[in-house]
């Protein structure tokens, strides 16, 4: 999936501006596709260049003229084709486990809070995805598509399932540490 793809998708709903779009992908995607501002303005840029979005400049009185921005019909038409393709394959990168790989050089109480710190990371992170429904109620609300809304869902569900098997293994990691599993250390080969 690209930036542009996620912002064709929030536009089929009709017009945004830049900050709204954010507020949207804070609200929905953040958890599989987080975005900052800058990236979707730049992407917002683009998209125009191409013709996949129009720009309308909507007046306000005590405000600067705020920029709403509108899927064209090659857009809707590149979103479709994107929609109905399969998905390319990525392998994943995980810079938590290139750490753990080499954890072996540090010490026993290290090794385990780098894990106690990534439970603690991600039990938050998993109170973040279960208050989602809560937060994003208005926007379902504005959307009113129930078949739309049963997609979004499955996301989160993804998301939900996801965590909850990461902080299992951490858990179970965790566990092992504290049973004393963890093979003793010839010699330390990572000092300070």
């Amino acid at each position: 999936m690209s930036l542009d793809h996620a912002i064709l998708g929030f536009l089929q709903y009709g017009p945004r501006s830049g900050y709204d779009l954010k507020a949207l992908f804070d609200l929905s995607v953040q958890h599989f596709w987080p975005a900052d501002q800058s990236q979707i303005y730049r992407t917002l840029a683009r998209l125009t260049e191409q013709g996949y979005v129009a720009m309308d400049r909507v007046e306000q009185e005590e405000r600067p003229d705020r920029k709403d921005y509108r899927l064209t019909d090659a857009g809707r038409e590149a979103l479709h084709e994107w929609l109905a393709a399969p998905p390319p394959a990525k392998p994943g990168r995980s810079a938590a486990l290139v750490q753990v790989f080499f954890a072996g050089q540090l010490g026993d109480e290290e090794i385990l809070a780098i894990f106690r710190r990534a439970a603690d990371t991600c039990r938050a992170g998993l109170a973040g995805l279960q208050a989602i429904p809560d937060r994003c109620t208005p926007y379902v609300a504005q959307v009113d598509d129930p078949r739309e809304t049963f997609c979004w869902m499955l996301t989160l569900e993804c998301g939900i399932h996801m965590t909850q098997a990461h902080l299992a293994w951490l858990e179970s990691v965790i566990a092992r540490l504290e049973r004393g599993e963890l093979p003793i250390a010839k010699e330390a080969t990572c000092t300070r």
